[in-house]
């Protein structure tokens, strides 16, 4: 169907007839649109209040424990770096670092493809694809000897897990209001946290192992490839690709399912890619926005990898660096769950909840740069800067509620994600060897970054306010306020029925309609 073979030749018709009925082809309609088109819905709060609760028990655990271990098995990295890597598998420091660099280079070239891939494959089925071949990758690090074969094995990673953040950003707005969303993408990323606990006291376990065969890297690799393989098989049979087409929801519950978050408008899905929202996608300021964001915060992110061998470097064993990482975990669970929830009942303090959580990692970065030779205040002051992570998940819940229209919405996650590589891809490089052990270069990187994007994130608040403000101020047209799809019947015959604009995903902008959801600051 061609651009204007929906609601603009229907406009061209009508001219002085007002009575004529706006009419949208079904494959310009969000499949929310068609579940509930012509049906008259009513729930209570008490039973939108009791599906959250059932819809949070079925797909929150896997998210949960999916996002933990992508977070573990891609960190494995650093943990190896006191585990034997460097000699196990005959690399330097340089060829380290550019392990974590293509990681993120392959990441970025299939970024796109994989968004597209997200909109016309089934979500969770196509996340659990990626998923096997994740963990068929990560198992094949154990039976690298060089540089050339992690290389390739990192390269797998970094191709795979471009499916997994935008996948969970599109299924978290599928399923969940506005105001639920923060506190949800929180939930599944603070498992970084958890993720970092599970890893440090794995890494502790297999320094115990006995073998002459496997070094304590190798044994690492196999056991967190062997329960990623297990989530993979789990997603695929249990995760839901729609609230539409949730099995664990009745047919009344999926259609409640949808009525409960019309207060996005922003639609559930829609497999038909609209090249209108793709357009009007790259030429909102705030994609811009949100990218610059995503990458300078991610130059930082390098700090995941280099972590055990910055511990390392205050003083402390190779035991001691590994158990101390569990505390890394704890601190990183503590700071995403304060800040999410501060931007959650923050009215409109997202930009200012993720600013103050900056705040705190810069003071963190300069003392470990200016205080003496001392473990353990070094230590702590590490710790303080580990809040840095806490406001690129309150960035990520941000572009979910304030971006309309399935194809807009993968767009812009793709674009995002895309920044997220570019800052990661350049984050090792600084990490070099001759800065060992004290890293005072690197440490004055990581505070103007995060200062940079802490003022970025009030920029964003500032543009997404006046936006709104200009919105508030135009005059509303109601002309579109009923529009229909046509649907033809089993004896042939066509019925035209309406549908609630609430629930249409983003019909094409030529057409007049727009939700003006340009902000929520």
């Amino acid at each position: 169907m061609d651009s204007t073979s929906s609601v603009d030749k229907k406009l061209e018709r009508e001219g002085s007839d007002h009575a004529y009925k706006p009419t949208v082809d079904t494959s310009d309609v969000d499949i929310a649109a068609r579940l509930t088109a012509g049906k008259e819905i009513s729930f209570t709060p008490e039973e939108a209040a009791r599906l959250r609760r059932k819809i949070d028990w079925h797909i929150m655990p896997l998210m949960c424990i999916l996002y933990m271990m992508q977070f573990a098995d891609k960190t494995t990295l650093g943990q190896s770096a006191v585990l034997g890597l460097f000699d196990g598998a005959h690399i330097n420091q340089a060829q380290f670092n550019w392990l974590g660099t293509a990681f993120y280079l392959f990441f970025l070239a299939f970024e796109w493809p994989q968004n597209l891939a997200l909109q016309y494959f089934p979500v969770g089925k196509w996340m659990s694809i990626n998923i096997f071949i994740w963990a068929v990758a990560l198992l094949c690090h154990a039976a690298s000897k060089n540089f050339g074969e992690l290389l390739a094995c990192r390269i797998f990673l970094g191709i795979c897990e471009g499916a997994i953040t935008p996948g969970f950003l599109i299924v978290t707005s599928m399923f969940y209001t506005r105001k639920e969303q923060s506190q949800r993408v929180g939930y599944w990323f603070l498992m970084n946290g958890a993720a970092i606990i599970i890893l440090g006291l794995i890494a502790f376990g297999v320094l115990h192992i006995t073998s002459d065969s496997l070094m304590p890297w190798q044994w690492l690799m196999i056991i967190t490839g062997i329960i990623t393989l297990i989530v993979s098989v789990l997603f695929w049979f249990y995760f839901p690709d729609s609230p539409a087409t949730a099995r664990f929801l009745t047919p009344k519950e999926r259609i409640i399912a949808v009525e409960r978050i019309k207060v996005n408008q922003a639609g559930v899905e829609n497999k038909h890619f609209k090249l209108d929202q793709l357009i009007e996608c790259l030429r909102d300021p705030k994609t811009w926005l949100f990218f610059f964001i995503s990458a300078i915060s991610n130059v930082t992110n390098s700090l995941s990898n280099q972590r055990q061998i910055i511990v390392a470097g205050f003083g402390f064993t190779v035991g001691q660096t590994t158990l101390l990482g569990c505390v890394d975990g704890a601190v990183e669970i503590i700071v995403i769950f304060c800040t999410v929830t501060s931007a959650t009942y923050w009215k409109n303090g997202r930009a200012y909840s993720g600013a103050l959580a900056y705040s705190v990692a810069i003071l963190g970065s300069i003392l470990v740069n200016a205080l003496p030779n001392h473990r353990v205040g070094l230590l702590f002051c590490y710790w303080i800067s580990v809040t840095s992570i806490a406001p690129f998940v309150v960035m990520l819940a941000w572009v979910a509620a304030t971006t309309a229209g399935h194809t807009k919405r993968t767009t812009t996650n793709a674009i995002v994600m895309i920044g997220y590589a570019v800052g990661n891809a350049a984050g090792p490089q600084y990490w070099k060897a001759v800065y060992q052990p004290r890293n005072h270069i690197p440490w004055a990187i990581l505070s103007a970054c995060w200062f940079v994007t802490a003022i970025l994130l009030l920029v964003t608040r500032a543009y997404l306010a006046r936006e709104n403000a200009k919105r508030d101020k135009e005059q509303r047209d109601s002309k579109y306020d009923d529009i229909y799809i046509t649907e033809v019947k089993a004896d042939g015959t066509k019925e035209e029925i309406k549908v609630d604009k609430a629930s249409i995903l983003y019909l094409p902008v030529c057409a007049g309609i727009s939700y003006g959801i340009t902000g929520v600051p």
